[in-house]
């Protein structure tokens, strides 16, 4: 186990080298989300019809939505280590193959830290607080890189199954529509029936509405379904299943690679 760990590890340095040569598109990743709490914060927070301020509901939402972005810069460098050969260069090392999966899955969501650490930052400024304590606060921001490592094994395993780097740009677009048909920027109880109910049931609202719960912050979809009073059992198996899924096949998809 240990000698995976050290493999593991060696990779997340080969990705934080890569990150220091391009500062700028790292330093981006980190503050596009701040972009996004801005924006949206701007375009809606005068038409809510909320108790608290609109910031409440909407900084949760942004740090679920955090962890769905960068998803397609984990994918292209993935992609492009396979088309260019490094993958089996890897491959023909004395190293676990669940190593150089784990390895890029670790730098990644070490990244996903500083962006939360951005997000909360900018989060306190705009008047966004917590209030059920720094406990439960922590325990919201596990169940958020939960999501983000679940997420992680979805991403490296299209990456090693798409041909090459500009084929990523088709998976793409999807990040947005499932980003978009949740519970990030408004209570799915405001949606229409059938809409509200596909919206509640994807597992970014289960970790937007479980770490809302956690935070103290209000939100109108926690009674709406079954699902909304049950967001912090959602948001505990939805990303396990995910992983439990997707990591095996991404381990194996790198053993199995043709060369």
């Amino acid at each position: 186990m240990m000698w995976v760990l050290a493999d593991s590890w060696t990779i997340a340095r080969r990705t934080f080298l890569h990150w220091r040569m391009q500062p700028g598109l790292v330093v981006f990743t980190w503050f596009f989300p701040v972009l996004m709490l801005l924006l949206f914060g701007g375009l809606l927070g005068g038409a809510m019809a909320l108790d608290a301020s609109y910031y409440e509901l909407l900084v949760p939402g942004i740090f679920a939505l955090a962890m769905l972005f960068g998803l397609e810069g984990t994918m292209t460098a993935v992609a492009t280590d396979v088309s260019k050969g490094v993958t089996d260069r890897f491959r023909s090392l004395p190293m676990s193959s669940a190593a150089v999966v784990l390895g890029r899955c670790i730098a990644d969501l070490l990244d996903s830290v500083v962006t939360l650490a951005v997000l909360v930052a900018t989060g306190l400024a705009l008047g966004w607080r917590w209030h059920q304590g720094l406990p439960s606060a922590l325990a919201a921001f596990g169940l958020l890189l939960l999501l983000r490592f679940a997420l992680l094994w979805v991403g490296i395993f299209i990456g090693l199954s798409v041909k090459n780097a500009q084929s990523v740009t088709m998976v793409q677009v999807l990040v947005w529509p499932i980003g978009f048909l949740s519970s990030t920027f408004v209570a799915t109880s405001t949606m229409p029936p059938w809409l509200g109910t596909i919206a509640q049931w994807n597992p970014l609202s289960a970790t937007a509405t479980a770490a809302r719960n956690l935070f103290g912050n209000p939100d109108p979809s926690t009674t709406a379904t079954w699902i909304g009073s049950h967001a912090g059992l959602a948001a505990v198996i939805a990303p396990l299943l995910l992983t439990a899924v997707f990591l095996p096949l991404s381990a194996h998809r790198f053993r199995t690679l043709s060369r």
